[in-house]
Order: structure tokens, then C-alpha cells, then sequence
């Protein structure tokens, strides 16, 4: 069974930054692109960055693009999320998902139905 476990979440201030990470057991991520969202309270979940199975291609919303950056660690069989210069609209809960094929462009990374397993969340709450 594949599970997926989001952790580095917390309350900061604007203009700081946190590290989520999401490990998985019972998939090996590498074979597979990653995404991260996020669901703000009263809001649909949203789309903030994905990369590519092979680490060579990332995308990014546009209101995150410059300040987050996602990566993973193969080895660790963990992807992260590297935020930078934290605002309050930020504010959510932050969720990984994995890809449901393997070796897969990122052609929709935005499109939810591409990701078939993910993990409970992380609450980032970041204060004026």
C-alpha cells in the first residue's frame, strides 16, 4: 500500500520560510512525477508545483513561481517544498501527490486526476 506523509509545516511569520517534505512508502517515488497543492480555508484546492519523474523538469503556479521551489531526494524517496519569502495568502494546507503512471511528462500537472495517491496534509499558516 502506497502512503504518503507530508511533515515541515508550521506557523511562521510573512517573509519567512518552511520546508515540507512528503516521504513515501510503497512506491518508489523516482519512478514517477510528484505534485504538491494546497487548500486554503472556503477554497478549492489548488495546484502549486509538480516535477518531473526524472528531476530534470519542474513547474510552478504563477503565485508561487520565484519563491517555492520543489526538488527530491531519491534516495530518501522523498520530494520537498522549499518556501521562500512566505506571505499570509499562502496560508493552507499543503498536500503531496504522486503520479498514477509512471514516467510521465508533466504535461497537466495542474489536473488532480493525474495523481492517484496522497497524503493527509500539512497546515502552514503564515501571520502579517
Amino acid at each position: 500500500q502506497v502512503q504518503l506523509v507530508e511533515s515541515g509545516g508550521g506557523l511562521v511569520q510573512a517573509g519567512d520560510s518552511l520546508r515540507l517534505s512528503c516521504q513515501a512508502s510503497g512506491r518508489t517515488l523516482s519512478n514517477y512525477a510528484e505534485g504538491w497543492f494546497r487548500q486554503a480555508p472556503g477554497k478549492e484546492r489548488e495546484f502549486v508545483a509538480a516535477i518531473s519523474w526524472s528531476g530534470t523538469s519542474t513547474r510552478y503556479a504563477d503565485s508561487v513561481k520565484g519563491r517555492f521551489t520543489i526538488s527530491r531526494d531519491n534516495a530518501k524517496n522523498t520530494v520537498y517544498l522549499q518556501m521562500n519569502s512566505l506571505k499570509p495568502e499562502d496560508t493552507a494546507v499543503y498536500y503531496c501527490a504522486t503520479d498514477r503512471d509512471k514516467y510521465t511528462s508533466l504535461a497537466s500537472p495542474w489536473a488532480e486526476y493525474e495523481y492517484d495517491y496522497w497524503g493527509q496534509g500539512t497546515q502552514v499558516t503564515v501571520s502579517s
